[in-house]
């Protein structure tokens, strides 16, 4: 006769703990404090105890996975999937595995009506969304979940009275220290690419950090040097040329996108200018191909891989009863050689 198979029940009691604290550490709850869980996953690995999934699915009504919704985006190119987002997608990959809970990828368009898919037909027991498209639109949606008590996280804005909980980058002070290295390289007529409105508040907060560094240079932001554009190389070679197109004279480019900033750099060369001897460039994101243009790009660094972690960490507070606040995360000043110069 087989000797029986250890149970959550033996661990608690070895453990001198309750078979939901058993539960809870061997799924790596932060509701179980640290030196409790790494006890009770050694007591489960001397017993060579082993989780059934489909029981403790079962039996929590949880179905151990969570959903990441990508939003298309139609002015991106044939992936329609912006690459920044595509950077966080390992760490968002790896942190579920590590909390042994499985990953459901989509890819979402946001006329579809994509929130009822996940809310309804429990195929996750919760949602981290990556992007947003026009962020007036998504809010109403955003709304709808909360009045279904969806579990659910984005990566965006942090703003007062959104529903939800968000993380964020620090678009604000990242783009005021680039706007800054500008200005102390000896620019003055800096140009602004990039939507600075409701529908796109990342971007408007970041023309608000270039408008305050300018501001701290005695410099006016001047509306000629702004063009509207979305995240795209066409819509930034786009936005040099309605520059051009206006005679606005200008000797450097903030993108309000790494896409954005290599089209600008299309644009000027294909205008004949020199990056940077005639006009310098920054963007914002840092996606891989920042570091492989020509000249390098200099960008705002967004920490991909924290995000990722912390995404999946608190989308998992929440599912386990907790209501954790947005916060923002704070960016660096990568400098390469579309400005010419190092850090000051």
């Amino acid at each position: 006769m087989k000797d029986e198979k250890p149970t959550s029940f033996d661990i608690a009691y070895r453990a001198g703990v309750s078979q939901s604290t058993v539960s809870r550490a061997l799924r790596d709850s932060p509701l179980v404090n640290e030196a409790t869980r790494k006890r009770i996953q050694a007591i489960a690995r001397e017993l060579k105890y082993k989780v059934d999934k489909n029981a403790r699915n079962l039996r929590s009504k949880q179905t151990r996975t969570i959903a990441l919704l990508l939003c298309e985006d139609q002015g991106i190119g044939d992936s329609m999937i912006n690459p920044f987002f595509l950077s966080m997608l390992g760490s968002i990959t790896r942190a579920c595995a590590n909390r042994q809970f499985d990953l459901l990828v989509s890819f979402q368009q946001m006329s579809d009506d994509w929130h009822a898919d996940f809310e309804d037909a429990h195929r996750a027991d919760g949602i981290i969304f990556l992007g947003y498209g026009d962020y007036v639109t998504y809010v109403e949606k955003l709304i709808h979940l909360n009045t279904v008590g969806a579990h659910y996280i984005t990566f965006g804005p942090v703003l007062p009275g959104q529903p939800g909980m968000s993380i964020g980058c620090d678009n604000y002070n990242g783009a005021y220290k680039a706007t800054r290295h500008l200005l102390r390289l000896g620019r003055r007529r800096i140009a602004f690419i990039g939507e600075a409105s409701e529908h796109a508040p990342e971007f408007k907060r970041r023309y608000e950090g270039y408008a305050r560094a300018l501001e701290e240079f005695g410099i006016d932001a001047d509306p000629a040097l702004q063009v509207p554009a979305e995240t795209s190389e066409f819509e930034g070679r786009a936005g040099i040329e309605t520059l051009l197109a206006r005679g606005a004279k200008f000797d450097a480019v903030f993108g309000a996108s790494d896409l954005i900033a290599i089209g600008a750099i299309q644009g000027l060369e294909a205008a004949g200018m020199t990056v940077p001897a005639d006009v310098a460039v920054v963007g914002f994101d840092d996606i891989p191909a920042a570091s492989y243009t020509h000249p390098p790009l200099t960008t705002v660094q967004q920490n991909t891989k924290l995000a990722g972690e912390l995404l999946v960490d608190n989308l998992l507070k929440m599912i386990e009863g907790e209501k954790p606040e947005s916060f923002l995360l704070p960016t660096d000043l990568i400098v390469r050689g579309s400005c010419g110069a190092s850090m000051q």
